[in-house]
């Protein structure tokens, strides 16, 4: 038998979910608009359970420490009644990340420190 090299493709990068989801929401906040989960769906092809989960994850430190702002849309803006229930829309906002960094004491007690760092 012969042996048969296999080419290798050069790999896409492609975005996570998350990223795309900040980038949407970052360029919202800028024309200062907020985006129900309904809204963020149809513009980013994603299911509104996952990206309900991913605004929960921007809010980590380790995922940007977010500010993620919530509160229910005007009557006039959408149907709102016992059937639908309440709609909700979303903005973030950037905020000073803070870094924990652990200081040794006397007597060998550790405490925690914050410092502040740069986004």
């Amino acid at each position: 038998m012969q042996k048969t090299q296999r080419r290798e493709l050069p790999r896409i990068a492609r975005r996570r979910q998350r990223d795309v989801l900040c980038d949407v929401m970052l360029s919202a906040r800028q024309c200062e608009t907020w985006l129900t989960l309904e809204e963020l769906a149809k513009l980013t092809h994603y299911p509104p359970a996952s990206i309900s989960a991913q605004l929960r994850h921007l809010r980590k430190p380790e995922f940007g420490g977010f500010a993620v702002e919530k509160r229910p849309r005007a009557l006039g803006k959408a149907l709102r009644g016992e059937d639908f229930g309440t709609v909700w829309e979303y903005q973030i906002k950037r905020t000073m990340r803070r870094k924990f960094v652990g200081v040794r004491l006397r007597g060998g007690r550790k405490q925690l420190s914050v410092q502040r760092a740069a986004c």
